[in-house]
């Protein structure tokens, strides 16, 4: 099968939601279709499989990397990195790049926005961020909310070289006017937190999902659960905290021992907001220091964690698509999906070796393409 040839027809298993199976899809002007009407061309391939909907990163960076944005070349083969995972819908949660020739890909993932991090000033890594003080914050959250796809991106807490640990970045009265100031403008709020003291403020001002949240507490999990705070637990990147924490050691030996029992209580903090009724979602942090096609490995991380592997595989799949707006396998709905030689539901390893990936009802990637 060529690259980008048109898929007609999936016989096998649909899982059009957790316990939900379809026999039969149709793929025709690259939206799929199930009841009755026209077929799809004569000459375009059927495929016998197991079919998800396309792969959610809830949390990823493109056109990033670890010394700011990157050239566009740099970020199609992140992108295509993304693709070849599976994962066709991408919130990226934070870029100085200008990804808006992405759009005009048919053959590229779908991306979701959040515009710029906002941090404060001195606070966060260099050159991803425009780095503000309080004052200044609803008015970047507006602008940023502009210029996003309905995501602004706080950090919230980061290491205050001050006191040699992490600490929050802004004050709660600011959190609740720049929160404000982005709903207004139709968009929802997340931050970087790693740490336990800047969650309460931001939960109590209103924010909608917090990436990491390993730091959250009894205390916090509870208000969490009850307002519907989401979170993307970003697994794979917290696995990296013990090589921070070696590297921070002489300089900052409290930020290392905080990263390290980060680290050690990260599947235990997890399984408790899942636990407490927290939605979950998948995100790699992909972008940075992380390459991209992580997805397969983030869920079996909520696994280790201890989700239950339905409930993992939605965090990447059904219940991702409908947080983030974007269907999954419905009557109409563009024809990004992807197919399995067994069912990913009980043989979860599978999730990491797609035998097509399937964007616009066009073969994109896939093992079976080798062939």
């Amino acid at each position: 099968m060529m690259t980008g040839l048109e898929v007609g027809r999936v016989r096998g298993r649909v899982l059009v939601g957790p316990e939900e199976e379809r026999d039969d899809l149709r793929v025709i002007g690259g939206r799929i279709a199930f009841d009755a009407g026209p077929g799809p061309p004569a000459d375009a391939p059927t495929i016998d499989g197991w079919v998800l909907p396309g792969l959610v990163d809830a949390h990823c960076h493109v056109g990033l990397g670890p010394g700011g944005a990157v050239d566009r070349d740099t970020a199609e083969q992140q992108i295509l990195g993304d693709r070849a995972a599976g994962a066709l819908l991408l919130r990226d949660a934070g870029s100085p790049a200008d990804t808006r020739w992405v759009d005009d890909r048919e053959d590229l993932p779908r991306l979701i926005r959040a515009g710029r991090h906002l941090a404060r000033t001195r606070r966060y890594i260099r050159n991803f961020a425009h780095e503000i003080e309080p004052a200044d914050l609803p008015a970047y959250a507006a602008a940023q909310a502009r210029a996003g796809d309905g995501w602004v991106k706080f950090v919230g807490d980061w290491i205050d070289r001050s006191v040699g640990d992490l600490a929050p970045c802004w004050p709660r009265e600011a959190l609740v006017v720049a929160i404000a100031a982005a709903h207004a403008e139709g968009a929802r709020v997340t931050a970087h937190c790693f740490a336990e003291n800047s969650l309460v403020d931001l939960v109590e001002a209103g924010i909608d999902c917090v990436e990491h949240a390993c730091g959250l507490t009894d205390d916090t999990i509870a208000r969490f659960a009850a307002r519907g705070v989401a979170i993307v637990p970003t697994l794979v990147n917290i696995g990296t905290f013990p090589r921070i924490a070696a590297e921070a050691e002489g300089k900052f030996p409290d930020y290392a021992r905080h990263l390290r029992d980060l680290h050690a209580r990260r599947y235990d903090t997890t399984r408790s907001a899942y636990d407490a009724g927290i939605p979950i979602f998948a995100g790699t942090d992909a972008g940075g220091s992380l390459p991209h096609g992580l997805v397969a490995q983030e869920v079996a991380q909520l696994v280790t964690a201890g989700l239950p592997p339905l409930a993992a595989l939605s965090a990447a799949t059904w219940a991702a698509r409908e947080w983030l707006g974007h269907p999954g396998l419905a009557e109409g709905a563009p024809a990004d999906f992807v197919v399995f030689p067994v069912d990913p539901r009980v043989e979860l390893d599978v999730l990491a070796a797609p035998s097509l990936v399937v964007r616009g009802g066009r073969a994109v990637a896939g093992s079976a393409l080798a062939g």
